[in-house]
């Protein structure tokens, strides 16, 4: 039998310091860590992702930026510096010398055991380590920019505008579908992550990569199950390896489709369609190192691809029609201008990714605090966002707001290789929505924010269509 995903031998790229020698989460005690860090200000106990956090952390975020620029937690992560404002924000996000993107290996191998379970070993998830640490996002210096070269061929400003017509077509299919399921049954209010926002991203990203349509809702189970792992600051053991699961299915479905392209090269029919097409290029040409890296970097983008973008559209709808006075701005004057301003708007005020992470590559003095080697860095974009050194009146939502951009798709060598298509896809779902239903309505003045504490997003979206709609049962 041939070998599975992830279970080749792989060459070694140079890290900057070893995972081995970072503890599992949590394997060290509270009073060690304590003892590394005593003059650090500490994020209050039993805060930040707390069941009250996550359904509001704008208050919490609002307090770490008045009492210090950055905080040391003992317990998330194992023991993590928490940044809270723009400035320290952008500087660790821009800083490549003294701050590491690789962070996978504490995180990864690390974690609780659930209930009835013993603490999983370091090698149950030795595969699942190795493929995600050799995607682009957790890799530095020369080897993200050869990688990132690569990738971003997907992403060129020609190649979105040519797959905007398509694109703007696929919206519409989705809305007309959302709008027969709520003629078909007109008492109910109709569901938008259900019908669009969930759909769309994982739509367009397959087609950017070059896969048929089809596989969408394997795609989106997959990665639900990576997703609820990557965003919990101390994961369950089952939460590691139903991520293991979901990756190594993707990888698999991955792997048959380079199979099949490799046959049609061979028969001198090209590598096929999309940005796979490319890669397989890339590896057969050495751009690409091996078959593990071409694995790791598609996983990761059919991942990433589309779960945070998915939490923006949602995120959209809700966020302008809570602020019905900005909603109607736009019916007013519905123009691209003011719709991409909204959309930049909505990033920074409800960003879907809340945090990202380094580690301390040297050790240095950092806003006031000695950090040290190996130490976790979580960045707190979502309070940076809301920084008043940055932004004038940050608690408002101003769709009109203009000057500098966020930190919603990040910053420096790292900052989000798709954000203008996940700009494009917002936008075009605004024009669109905006265009059909001037009288869209919320039907739930209460957000639904689902748990994960890493993706700010909604589990359901229920909407009126037209404004002289109620729920007959209220």
């Amino acid at each position: 039998m041939g070998e599975g995903p992830g279970e080749r031998g792989l060459p070694t790229i140079e890290p900057r310091f070893h995972y081995e020698d970072i503890p599992p989460m949590n394997a060290i005690t509270e009073a060690f860590l304590a003892a590394q860090h005593p003059a650090a200000p500490r994020v209050p106990e039993g805060r930040l992702w707390s069941a009250e956090d996550l359904r509001d952390p704008y208050p919490l975020y609002a307090a770490l930026r008045a009492s210090a620029p950055i905080h040391w937690s003992d317990t998330l992560f194992g023991g993590a510096w928490i940044i809270s404002r723009q400035q320290e924000a952008e500087s660790v996000l821009r800083d490549t010398q003294h701050f590491s993107a690789q962070r996978t290996g504490g995180w990864v191998m690390g974690g609780e055991p659930g209930e009835g379970e013993g603490r999983h070993s370091r090698q149950e998830l030795t595969k699942f380590q190795q493929l995600i640490s050799r995607a682009f996002l957790f890799v530095d210096g020369a080897d993200h920019a050869r990688l990132r070269g690569l990738l971003h061929a997907g992403f060129t400003p020609s190649g979105l505008e040519a797959l905007r017509p398509w694109l703007a077509q696929r919206i519409e299919q989705l809305l007309d579908a959302l709008e027969a399921a709520h003629a078909a049954r007109p008492e109910e209010p109709v569901d938008f992550i259900q019908h669009l926002a969930r759909q769309l991203p994982a739509c367009v990203i397959a087609r950017v990569l070059g896969l048929p349509p089809g596989d969408e809702a394997r795609v989106m189970a997959w990665s639900d199950e990576i997703a609820v792992f990557i965003g919990e600051p101390v994961p369950e053991a089952s939460a590691a390896r139903r991520a293991q699961r979901g990756l190594l299915l993707m990888a698999a479905f991955l792997e048959r489709e380079f199979a099949n392209r490799r046959v049609a090269q061979a028969r001198g029919e090209g590598y096929g369609e999309g940005l796979i097409g490319l890669l397989l290029q890339a590896q057969d040409d050495g751009r690409i190192t091996d078959a593990d890296e071409l694995m790791a970097q598609t996983t990761m983008l059919l991942f990433a691809g589309h779960e945070t973008t998915r939490y923006l559209l949602g995120n959209l709808v809700q966020t302008l029609l809570a602020h019905p006075e900005q909603w109607q701005r736009l019916q007013a004057q519905p123009d691209p201008a003011l719709i991409h301003a909204a959309v930049r708007e909505v990033l920074r005020y409800e960003c879907p990714v809340q945090y990202t992470g380094r580690r301390v590559a040297v050790a240095h003095e950092f806003a006031g605090q000695r950090l040290k080697r190996g130490d976790a860095v979580i960045v707190l974009i979502g309070a940076a966002n809301r920084d008043a050194e940055r932004f004038e009146q940050p608690e408002r939502f101003d769709v009109t707001r203009r000057g500098r951009a966020s930190l919603a798709f990040g910053t420096g060598a790292h900052v989000c290789i798709g954000a203008s298509l996940s700009m494009m896809e917002a936008e075009l779902v605004l024009a669109a929505v905006l265009r059909r239903w001037p009288g869209l309505r919320l039907a739930d003045a209460q957000a639904q924010w689902q748990g994960n504490p890493l993706y700010r997003g909604l589990t359901r979206l229920p909407l009126w269509l037209t404004p002289g709609q109620t729920d007959p049962r209220s």
